[in-house]
């Protein structure tokens, strides 16, 4: 049978797989039919930006393709602003300049995506991007949809000053341009500049309420977090997977629980209790909120886990002192095939620490580093030195830590001298401080460890002579703080 333009142009449209596209391309070849516009079109549209193309492929048929238009440079460009080559966009911009070929909005869109993808080390270029320049010369700055991908180049950069710069410069902003000044100050860490733009914005979307949701559990205002989630689903607003994440990720930090319980079901009644970042979310919650039952339910029931679900699984027995749990799950995850990271064995360790197994921890430590290929971090050097301490091998974890091929830093010395307080090794403590003192002498919790010590010991004098070193220094002691009440308002206790 005879294939027509109109067949295979179909065939290509409906294509799922590259296996497929290579067969309908080969019927195209045989009946002369690879260089009509439409197949053309159809068959390199699918090959550079359907997920189940390959760019190398379309690369192939772009060489082939006599002096490609418009169409074709910016439907590979637009291939690479997605691939983990996107530089590759702004050598195809440029060949486009050289061989004369004409550009539009679609040209620029694409490729300001791709440089915001780019790593850009000139503070010069993240503040004002030659890209934009070019936009301007070729007189794209009345195209909405080029201005407001510039506005998010430069939000994903962190930089405010040049989003607000070409905002102000917009004609007919609309939710997405909001958003993407949103967004930039966001980045850069001005919440309140971020809360200032939202709250003036005459049409908040899903996009822009997700952002300040997220903005605030990130920078741990869990509080506010949660205040304007709640306002989100007031104002009619159904929150997406982003936004449902940042809130438990919220109810978590603040250990509010009936909150938590509240999100689950919101999930569970609105259908997204299958996506797996959110049910890692919860795991998490319930964990942390004591309820390592309800964890356990939903981890049994997920069907597809990824290896965060299996990290805060494995996280949630270690911390809930359930050691041998934690062990089995990660046998279950090894048997999935699924393959840990440094994550994983911290998790391990920590439990390794509560259970007392310092020779199975150590023997951890050195396998993630020789059958894994995991370069131990200091968090790792951390709890190895916290599992030593507990089990009165100072000396060891001395020696662990003068021995570090990374620069230690005063947590990990603070948790020796913690260990010393609880043996009571006096010797040690001193020589852990001397080393505090270089690091952190401002800070006054570890003089009162080794007071303490010294207390303990029934060394008055010497208890003294290190209250009056940290009154030299101008140390201080870090104030504690609980939450109490129905409001979550911190309470500062000294």
């Amino acid at each position: 049978m005879q294939l027509t333009s109109q067949t295979l142009a179909s065939m290509a449209e409906a294509c799922l797989s590259m296996q497929q596209l290579k067969i309908i391309h080969g019927r195209a070849l045989r009946s002369n039919l690879h260089h009509h516009p439409i197949v053309l079109a159809k068959i390199f549209r699918f090959a550079a930006v359907s997920p189940g193309g390959c760019l190398r492929y379309a690369d192939l048929l772009f060489s082939q393709i006599y002096q490609p238009n418009t169409f074709f440079y910016n439907i590979l460009i637009r291939g690479y602003s997605k691939s983990s080559t996107p530089s590759r966009s702004v050598r195809l911009f440029n060949q486009m300049r050289r061989n004369s070929v004409d550009t539009d909005g679609f040209t620029f869109t694409f490729l300001v995506k791709s440089r915001s993808r780019m790593r850009i080390h000139s503070p010069s270029i993240m503040a004002s991007d030659e890209i934009h320049g070019a936009a301007l010369k070729f007189g794209f700055c009345l195209h909405l949809f080029v201005m407001n991908a510039l506005i998010h180049l430069y939000a994903a950069r962190g930089v405010p000053a040049s989003a607000r710069r070409v905002f102000d410069e917009t004609v007919g902003a609309d939710s997405v341009s909001w958003s993407g000044l949103v967004a930039a100050h966001v980045r850069a860490g001005e919440l309140e500049l971020a809360r200032q733009v939202f709250d003036e914005m005459p049409d908040r979307d899903v996009v822009s309420w997700t952002m300040m949701v997220s903005g605030y559990a990130q920078a741990k205002r869990p509080k506010e977090a949660l205040e304007l989630f709640m306002e989100m689903r007031d104002a009619g607003i159904k929150p997406d997977e982003v936004t449902l994440v940042s809130a438990t990720s919220a109810c978590t930090s603040l250990g509010d629980l009936q909150m938590g319980i509240e999100i689950h079901h919101y999930i569970l009644e609105n259908g997204f209790g299958w996506m797996v970042s959110l049910c890692n979310a919860l795991i998490d919650m319930y964990a942390k909120c004591g309820c390592i039952h309800q964890a356990w339910l939903l981890f049994n029931s997920m069907e597809i886990k990824s290896l965060i679900t299996w990290n805060s699984m494995i996280s949630a027995c270690a911390k809930h002192g359930n050691a041998d749990d934690a062990f089995m799950v990660f046998a279950h995850m090894l048997d999935s095939g699924t393959r840990p990271d440094k994550i994983t064995f911290l998790a391990l360790l920590t439990a390794y620490a509560h259970k007392g197994c310092v020779d199975d921890g150590y023997g951890l430590f050195e396998s993630m580093q020789r059958d894994y290929g995991i370069e131990a971090e200091i968090e790792h050097y951390g709890c190895m030195v916290d599992m030593l301490g507990r089990a009165g091998r100072l000396e060891e974890a001395y020696e662990l830590i003068t021995g570090m091929p990374i620069p230690c830093n005063d947590v990990v010395w603070g948790a020796l001298l913690a260990a010393c307080r609880i043996h009571g090794d006096v010797e040690m403590g001193e020589r852990v401080l001397k080393k505090l003192m270089e690091l952190r002498p401002d800070k006054g919790g570890y003089y009162i460890l080794l007071r303490d010590i010294y207390v303990a010991a029934g060394q008055r004098a010497e208890a003294i002579e290190v209250r009056r070193a940290m009154d030299v220094n101008g140390a201080t002691k870090t104030p504690g703080w609980s939450w109490v009440g129905d409001e979550h308002s911190p309470h500062h206790s000294s």
